[in-house]
């Protein structure tokens, strides 16, 4: 990402580990969700169409195409040769262990490839399917599980139709330890009716629990999602773009230097993103975030001193 020295980047982290530049390939594996196909809910997340984050969400290439295409997109941009497979749409845990296997072991196998990044839930993450993924960290992969818990706050998770609770991740984050298996734990700021302050105690929940990683996310209304349709109705007020950085700064200020930051914000496209519309301007978000740290003399974790 950005602010080296500042920030404990995830890009920042992947030089000092393999010394180079390391790019996370994004790819849509075909999975599903418990929450759109029954077995936990019906529609999924209010606020999600995998659109927003994944292309080819509808009819997506071989895990390989996608794989080959990222390859060539990012050699073009940033000239890195070192790639990790990140497993982004919908629930990439939760399937048949053997055809997980089979998704991992394709990606892994591509040339120039040095691990796994898999996006999924806190209650998708049974113990073989742990194993698995410390299987391959044993055999030198770079591995991380990404588990999508965004607020600390049941009620909050309940508005959003998230269909797992805190309790949920707290296990997750047990068993995982005892894989010792890395995981970057993703946060919304912004969800409906949740304050600021309650957007820092979930920060600060997750910090006690421990995590290696986060990700930050502002909640954006797009296209074909139940909160586009609350959003018009007027019962949804997106986050402001001042409380949006003041809010990740000090999340910042209070994370443990040692956590990697995988992402400061989240963007969708410009055909689908309904509101706010800075959420389509990822580097005006991350250097404002750079502009008030330096303004304020501050770094990632320098108010736990």
């Amino acid at each position: 990402m950005f602010l080296p020295g500042v920030v404990h980047s995830f890009g920042h982290a992947m030089r000092e580990k393999y010394g180079e530049k390391v790019h996370k390939l994004a790819i849509n594996a075909a999975f599903t969700c418990p929450n759109r196909d029954g077995s936990k809910g019906i529609g999924g997340c209010t606020f999600c169409n995998n659109t927003s984050f994944a292309p080819n969400a509808k009819q997506p290439p071989t895990i390989i195409e996608q794989i080959d295409l990222g390859k060539q997109v990012v050699l073009r941009r940033t000239g890195a040769k070192k790639y990790m497979v990140y497993f982004q749409a919908y629930t990439n845990t939760y399937a048949d262990i053997a055809f997980l296997k089979q998704n991992y072991d394709a990606a892994l196998g591509e040339k120039k490839i040095i691990g796994l990044s898999v996006g999924t839930r806190p209650d998708c993450v049974p113990d073989e399917v742990l194993a698995l993924l410390a299987d391959y960290q044993q055999q030198g992969h770079e591995v991380w599980l990404e588990l999508g818990l965004q607020s600390a706050f049941d009620e909050s998770l309940l508005k959003v139709n998230r269909g797992h609770g805190f309790a949920e991740y707290l296990d997750a984050m047990k068993r995982a330890r005892r894989y010792q298996i890395k995981v970057c734990t993703h946060l919304i700021i912004g969800l409906p009716d949740e304050s600021l302050e309650q957007s820092l105690e979930s920060h600060r929940r997750v910090m006690d629990v421990g995590t290696d990683g986060l990700k930050l996310h502002p909640l954006h209304v797009v296209k074909g999602t139940v909160l586009a349709n609350q959003w018009r109705k007027g019962q949804y007020t997106t986050l402001g773009f001042a409380d949006y950085v003041a809010i990740a700064t000090e999340m910042v200020k209070r994370t443990p230097g040692e956590v990697v930051y995988h992402r400061l914000t989240g963007t969708a496209r410009d055909d689908i993103l309904l509101a706010p519309d800075w959420c389509g301007k990822k580097w005006m978000v991350l250097n404002a975030i750079h502009d008030k740290l330096h303004a304020e003399h501050a770094w990632q974790g320098c108010a736990l001193h």
